[in-house]
């Protein structure tokens, strides 16, 4: 494993030690944001109880198969909000307060260090419930995921957190010229909400910019469709490339914005 690997590896990790020590200094608070994190999870699932009491499929999806698309949006959402919007949320406020000099003198890769700066450790308990109802939606379908799907699944898992990571630094490097973007963020959430729904229910012109310009379809439906084991090749390799080519765009982005940033001080 090489040497720089295993230096960023341990950085990580002392990280993680620090965001839950002091997360677990008030145990009775991250036990209560964690049982209103599973009630909010519970309301989540209302919109589609209400459609499907209707009708036996929507979209060609039927009601255990929007299911999957839900636990998979709801475990997205449970890294977004535990592991990525925490640490990225505070780039904004260094920027406009100067705290992100010390950062940029520190002997580590900048976008590394401000990526990890924050985890909210209690967003396991949202990773549970997403996990519930993935069990759940299986059971519904009489069956259980098969190996390879599953393995695959935890692929594209990857792929989607670097598509959901590679918007948000997207979204932050914006705040260097603009250093207010709460509406971006905003516009963020409300869109990346809409993953709950299976790509299928959109049509036109937004099912083109949930596919390709803000690519809920690859970061929901197709992981969603692979553990139902329906995903083609060609799709799989649609979400690996756009997974590939956000990343990419993201880190020219931000080593943009560094290069235009000038301190809180100049």
């Amino acid at each position: 494993m090489p040497p720089v690997f295993l230096r960023y590896a341990r950085l990580l990790r002392t990280q993680l030690s620090i965001a839950s020590t002091l997360a677990m200094q008030y145990r009775f608070d991250f036990v209560l944001k964690g049982v209103m994190a599973l009630f909010w999870m519970a309301l989540t699932m209302v919109p589609l109880l209400v459609v499907y009491a209707q009708r036996t499929s929507v979209a060609g999806w039927t009601y255990p198969e929007a299911l999957v698309v839900l636990g998979w949006f709801a475990l997205l959402k449970s890294i977004l909000d535990g592991g990525v919007t925490p640490s990225l949320n505070m780039v904004v406020e260094g920027i406009r307060t100067g705290a992100l000099d010390f950062v940029l003198l520190k002997p580590a890769d900048a976008q590394f260090l401000v990526s990890t700066a924050r985890f909210e450790p209690w967003r396991i308990f949202d990773l549970i419930g997403s996990l519930v109802i993935l069990v759940y939606a299986f059971r519904r379908l009489g069956h259980a995921p098969a190996p390879a799907h599953v393995a695959a699944a935890f692929v594209l898992l990857a792929v989607a957190v670097l598509l959901l990571y590679s918007i948000w630094i997207l979204v932050v490097s914006a705040s260097f010229w603009v250093v207010r973007v709460d509406n971006l963020s905003y516009l963020f959430g409300s869109l990346f909400d809409a993953g709950r729904w299976p790509i299928d229910v959109f049509k036109g012109a937004l099912r083109f910019v949930f596919t390709f310009v803000f690519p809920l379809a690859l970061m929901t439906t197709y992981p969603a469709l692979t553990l139902l084991g329906k995903l083609t090749f060609g799709s799989a390799a649609l979400v690996v490339g756009g997974g590939l080519a956000f990343t990419a765009l993201a880190r020219l982005a931000w080593r943009g914005a560094i290069g235009f940033y000038t301190s809180a001080s100049s």
